[in-house]
């Protein structure tokens, strides 16, 4: 025993000390490896069937988790005591999940099961041929398919569950005589009892679950969650299927630059506009929702009335989108500056213009904070603190980042209301006074909102718009039996690539544009105050714009796919009616040959046909 271990387990005395999350972590395990144990023995007759194999052989694969036990047990019982016991339980659990993993490999490995029929569908021989015809002298063998034989090779299977159960044998082998021991060495003498009792409740607690698990496995269709061939042969089609490597490129592309817009839009029109969050939310959800659901809507019945094929919603899906990415450079003429803050954004002697905000005045202003600025001749007597947020709106239209940078010396009012007067630094007609919070934004920033916004309709419209055609490319350009998978991978991509990804460095990017970072009261930096919208507005509209320019590409090749693919929905439709009427007819008049007195219903004859 090492002092280490030794030390380990007699730490903490309280109700979560060591020892007792020992018990708990090691009933878990004889509760899994006793569960495993009696789950598999349960399935040992399905075992048998799904891989057509005898009952010697099944007797292997069950008897192969002894060999894997016998196999260390010895030597893990002698020497596992020389070594960190918990680490070494640990890793016997870690091989056990593995051998339950390859146990259940051939489940997505192999095909569907194939029941064993009388008549083999290649056969050339009449259904009657195994039924009694009265002749005695005929003898009549079952036809053999070479071809069949070829899926006899996924019996072998049965390979990956003797050597999981094998491995999973290996795993167990510490858990019980390590466990007891550590237990008896390092437990109370008088709590010793008492936590192997419970060890061996959670052995019999595991089998009861194992048996019932298995009962209720047992009724479920053997396939289930399974494809009609290999998972591997259709992850191989879907990736050798370039319109859909193309579009799958597309979304994430697109995504990202959706995520982008919509995550950090309430912080953007903030900043950029100087609306408080209630209100950038409230007109978000008013301008954006609405016509999003109504451009779904739109684009399906489009879709039904004209029955458009999937040639068409590429082109339509691609010009639409081209639009609606066009449009969003509009973005660039609704801007407004930055907050003037004194020693921030703006001089000391900068005073807000009455005028409205013109280009000549950024000349005036300090484009990045710099900290030596933030004193004044108007504040140097008061002693301020230059690292504190707590801006002041002056008389001047200047706003300054606390009351104290402002020259303020007096103070009227409580809360919200209070009125700071005195401001040395504020130069006004009046009694250069100042009220909390940052100076209001010119009012032309307002119009320009209502520009951003009115645009933002029409653009969620047309790119949701464009989404239904879009989509249809993706599913009509799989299989029918890949969809599904199809569909999945298809939102796996997105996820990982897009949704994770995209709101994190984005946010970085954010970040680098940072004008006074906030200051916790450990002294460490906090949330960013305010930023330089210049930059800001630069990397929110830029970013998204140049993915969403990358998209179009892969869109185009798409494209010219297309027009060299030939789709079923190509055919024009009078043909496939003309085809309709024909095929109908020709169900009428087998229906009259093979109609006869003995069939009373509909329902029988539906079911002789």
């Amino acid at each position: 025993m090492g002092e280490t271990e030794k030390r380990v387990a007699t730490h903490g005395g309280g109700c979560f000390s060591k020892m007792k999350m020992f018990l708990l972590s090691l009933t878990m395990a004889y509760v899994a490896k006793s569960l495993s144990g009696a789950y598999m023995n349960s399935m040992l007759t399905q075992i048998e069937r799904q891989f057509n194999i005898p009952t010697s052989i099944v007797g292997l694969i069950n008897g192969s988790f002894e060999i894997g036990n016998l196999l260390l047990v010895i030597f893990v019982s002698y020497f596992g005591t020389k070594l960190h016991r918990p680490i070494v339980i640990g890793v016997g659990c870690a091989v056990m999940g593995l051998g339950c993993f390859l146990i259940s490999l051939p489940h997505f490995l192999m095909g569907r099961y194939d029941y064993e029929k009388t008549i083999s569908p290649a056969s050339n021989l009449s259904s009657n041929s195994f039924l009694c015809s009265g002749d005695g002298t005929q003898t009549l063998t079952p036809p053999h398919d070479p071809k069949e034989c070829v899926k006899e090779v996924k019996s072998l299977m049965w390979i990956y569950v003797m050597i999981g159960n094998l491995i999973r044998g290996i795993g167990e082998t510490p858990i019980m005589p390590l466990g007891i021991s550590y237990i008896e060495d390092f437990a109370k003498s008088e709590n010793s009892p008492l936590y192997i009792g419970i060890l061996e409740t959670g052995k019999i607690v595991g089998p009861l679950i194992g048996l019932l698990l298995a009962s209720f496995c047992a009724t479920i269709y053997v396939d289930t969650g399974s494809v009609n061939t290999d998972f591997l042969p259709f992850m191989k089609s879907l990736f050798c299927n370039p319109i859909y490597i193309l579009f799958s490129l597309i979304s994430v592309l697109q995504v990202n630059a959706f995520i982008i817009s919509f995550t950090f839009m309430p912080k953007f029109l903030e900043q950029q506009y100087g609306k408080s969050a209630a209100e950038i939310i409230f007109l978000i959800g008013l301008y954006s929702l609405p016509p999003i659901c109504i451009g779904y809507l739109i684009g399906g019945l489009i879709m039904k009335k004209f029955k458009i094929t999937v040639k068409k919603a590429a082109y339509i899906a691609f010009c639409l989108s081209l639009t609606e990415y066009l449009l969003c450079f509009l973005n660039y003429m609704w801007t407004c500056d930055n907050f003037p803050v004194a020693g921030l954004t703006a001089s000391y002697e900068h005073e807000r213009p009455h005028r409205p905000w013109s280009p000549e005045d950024h000349r005036i202003q300090q484009p990045l904070y710099v900290e030596n600025m933030v004193l004044d001749d108007c504040n140097t007597r008061c002693n301020c603190l230059t690292k504190t947020w707590d801006p002041v709106c002056g008389e001047n239209g200047l706003a300054y980042m606390s009351a104290c940078l402002a020259g303020c010396e007096k103070s009227v009012g409580t809360g919200i209301n209070m009125v700071f007067q005195n401001c040395s630094c504020i130069q006004s007609s009046g009694n250069s006074s100042a009220v909390l919070g940052l100076c209001e934004k010119d009012p032309d920033c307002t119009i320009k909102l209502q520009y951003y916004f009115i645009m933002a309709v029409f653009g969620c419209f047309i790119y949701s718009l464009a989404a239904i055609p879009g989509y249809m490319v993706l599913l009509r350009c799989i299989k029918s039996e890949e969809k599904s998978l199809g569909v999945g991978l298809h939102a796996f991509c997105m996820r990982i690539f897009g949704g994770i990804p995209a709101p994190i460095y984005f946010g970085a990017l954010i970040d680098r544009t940072c004008l006074y970072w906030g200051i916790m009261k450990c002294g460490e930096p906090g949330a960013c105050r305010m930023y330089d919208i210049n930059e800001f507005r630069n990397i929110y509209i830029g970013v998204p714009a140049a993915l969403r320019g990358l998209s179009y590409l892969p869109a185009v090749f798409i494209l010219i796919l297309m027009r060299k693919r030939q789709q079923p929905e190509d055919i024009d439709s009078s043909e496939t009616e003309l085809a309709e009427m024909k095929l109908t007819e020709k169900e009428n008049e087998y229906m009259d040959v093979h109609r006869s007195p003995e069939v009373e219903n509909d329902g029988e004859l539906k079911t002789k046909l």
